[in-house]
């Protein structure tokens, strides 16, 4: 009596299984996207797979812990009941990130001079052998970002040119940036980040140029996989961080 019993509970134990492996889909997919193992895309469908995985977990769960309620089964209305909280966690994930992804722009480059923005140098060459986004910055992406982030201006400081130069390079790596090219003649900074999960690049280029006894500040900041991201919260960190 007691094997059938455990029969019955294959049903909410498969439940929490799918949810465990939902979870767990999440961080392979972005760590092996990271470390070579497969391309982005890969990674993107284990996500998927996720979220698919979750959201079965979720409303079967709900169902099955219902059930096992009425039935008296504490066993599967308990594991029922964890993969639905283990569930809530996937798609509360997900859609967090979903809705900061929707919430910006459809563009991967952003500068605080759309008229005239610095250009990258040295980093061109690497990403277009990786076949990531272009570092150009045209005049579609200009009237997008215009109407998305009015805000984002160069910097105007009373600091002098060389000195503001060597406070660049000193925020770009307190930022944890690997500043990969910087000529103190030109003005001109580059530096990359990597991003934690999935190692996507952010390529960053600053360009500081004598304004008076002062300077000025462009930036500009390129994501070399994705095409939408929360440019404006790093240029204003970096700004902020000259500025200070």
């Amino acid at each position: 009596m007691n094997e059938l019993v455990d029969d019955r509970k294959w049903w909410s134990k498969a439940l929490l299984v799918g949810a465990v492996v939902g979870i767990v889909a999440l961080p392979v997919g972005a760590l092996g996207t990271k470390l070579g193992i497969w391309p982005f895309t890969g990674g993107f469908l284990l996500l998927a797979v996720g979220v698919v995985l979750a959201t079965i977990a979720f409303f079967l769960g709900l169902i099955g812990a219902i059930y096992s309620n009425a039935k008296k089964r504490a066993s599967d209305r308990k594991s029922c009941l964890i993969g639905v909280a283990i569930s809530i966690v996937v798609l509360g994930l997900m859609g967090n990130q979903f809705m900061m992804a929707t919430g910006v722009p459809p563009i991967h480059n952003i500068t605080t001079d759309t008229d005239d923005p610095p250009q990258f140098r040295s980093l061109v060459a690497v990403r277009e052998a990786e076949g990531a986004n272009p570092h150009k910055y045209d005049s579609e992406l200009a009237g997008v970002q215009q109407e998305a982030y009015p805000h984002i201006k160069p910097l105007i400081s009373t600091v002098s040119s060389g000195e503001m130069f060597r406070r660049v390079v000193t925020t770009l790596e307190s930022m944890n940036m690997e500043v990969v090219a910087q000529d103190a003649v030109s003005g001109h900074v580059e530096a990359t980040d990597e991003t934690f999960w999935f190692g996507f690049k952010d390529d960053v280029v600053v360009r500081v140029q004598a304004e008076g006894s002062g300077s000025i500040v462009a930036i500009r900041h390129t994501r070399c996989a994705r095409r939408r991201a929360q440019y404006a919260e790093r240029i204003a960190a970096i700004i902020a961080a000259l500025a200070g």
